[in-house]
């Protein structure tokens, strides 16, 4: 008899948790002069660690839940996943060239989608933040602590990341907004808004599901919103995996974010 499945409230959050952290030790024991890198297409950088957390990440996610589909940019996409009712979305390591340039601001993003909609997800960020955790429903945590957003509307003093242009437009309608470094890793600049770290993050065009994916989840279990410029949560899961540029709040802000940077943006 087949032993059943891990639940998505119970087993699942845990034992993503467990394999999540575990992918971020595996990446920081790469990390040294030693390190090899190179080139991909559209001149971005992946490591050996990128590969060797990818491997560990399929094999222990793929155990997990045998029946869903796998989408991970360090792996050749199989187009069957589009038939697949659930599929786990990964970036074994997101903010790659910050990694190898020895920056703190990287992470291990995974999801589960499921029927084009994140349902778990996490984001590592082992040497700076720590393990954001999300289940559809059950909320959202930062190192076990429950993440709720305030709804606040004012952009008074609130601090915002992401493209340079869209910063620069916002602030002409909000001018005391506190524009911050960039981050390199889109997951862990997403989840930060989760987290009241940054008040407003921005992606721009062409972002990918495995960017993305598991911030949303714990940006909306945390009260929030990450949604397209015409106000729609991200569908994932489709033929390209592609986005259009995208915009995370807490409630009360977004739709004036949202707002704002639609007129503009193309």
């Amino acid at each position: 008899m087949r032993a059943p499945e891990p639940t998505i409230r119970g087993a699942l959050r845990d034992e993503l948790a467990i394999i999540v952290r575990d992918a971020g030790a595996l990446a920081t024991s790469f990390r040294g002069e030693k390190l090899k890198f190179w080139t991909k297409h559209g001149d971005s950088p992946v490591s050996e660690a990128d590969l060797a957390v990818d491997k560990m990440l399929r094999e222990r996610l793929t155990r997990l839940l045998p029946d869903a589909a796998w989408l991970s940019e360090e792996t050749e996409d199989d187009r069957a996943r589009l038939s697949a009712a659930r599929l786990w979305v990964v970036d074994p390591i997101d903010g790659t060239r910050a990694y190898v340039n020895g920056r703190s601001d990287w992470s291990v993003s995974v999801a589960l989608v499921e029927h084009g909609r994140p349902i778990a997800g996490a984001v590592f960020a082992p040497m700076e933040d720590g393990l954001y955790l999300a289940t559809a429903g059950e909320g959202a945590t930062l190192e076990g602590v429950a993440l709720k957003l305030s709804a606040t509307a004012s952009f008074e003093d609130a601090r915002a990341a992401g493209p340079k242009p869209m910063l620069g437009k916002l602030a002409e309608h909000a001018p005391t907004l506190v524009a911050l470094p960039k981050i390199h890793s889109l997951a862990l600049r997403l989840a930060r808004v989760a987290s009241g770290k940054l008040g407003i993050a921005f992606a721009s065009n062409d972002s990918h599901d495995w960017d993305i994916a598991a911030a949303d989840i714990i940006v909306h279990e945390a009260g929030g919103a990450l949604t397209t410029l015409a106000g729609d949560p991200p569908r994932y899961n489709s033929r390209e995996a592609r986005h259009g540029a995208l915009v995370a709040t807490g409630p009360g802000r977004h739709a004036r974010a949202v707002a704002i940077t639609r007129t503009w943006w193309r």
